[in-house]
């Protein structure tokens, strides 16, 4: 039996249905990460979910880099996404899709973790629209 991680497909959709990772790995749980500003000289203004997605994938990338880890090293997500105003009030799944795509499934990237998408209210911080937790395996 391998001793690296295994993951099964949903076809061609960018997530994993199953991810198996062994006890020999160890696992580091990234907190709920939010984006930041579009322009750091402009208070309160994120971007749409795409824009927010992106922002937060990049700085989930650096927090994992600090451990030597990377997105591909990501077995599970939990997406929270507030409704948006273009959207009459719903989760932008489509908007999440397209920031979320260029990160994982990738030819550079390829690795695909199992997620999970919700709408809630609101998160704590005001204007932003996603919040991503994560939880990397390291395998040793």
């Amino acid at each position: 039996m391998s001793d690296s991680i295994q993951r099964t497909s949903v076809g061609d959709f960018p997530i994993s249905q199953t991810v198996t990772v062994p006890a020999s790995a160890s696992l580091v749980f990234v907190s709920g990460t939010l984006p930041d500003l579009v322009d750091p000289n402009v208070p309160g203004v994120y971007g749409n979910t795409e824009v927010q997605t992106v922002s937060v994938f990049n700085k989930l990338r650096n927090i994992l880099g600090e451990q030597d880890l990377d997105l591909g090293d990501i077995v599970q997500l939990r997406v929270f996404l507030v409704g948006a105003a273009q959207t009459d009030g719903k989760l932008d799944f489509a908007g999440l899709q397209r920031g979320y795509t260029q990160f994982f499934g990738t030819l550079e990237q390829p690795n695909k973790p199992a997620r999970t998408a919700l709408q809630v209210v609101a998160l704590p911080l005001p204007g932003a629209l996603v919040e991503v937790e994560a939880v990397a395996a390291r395998a040793v």
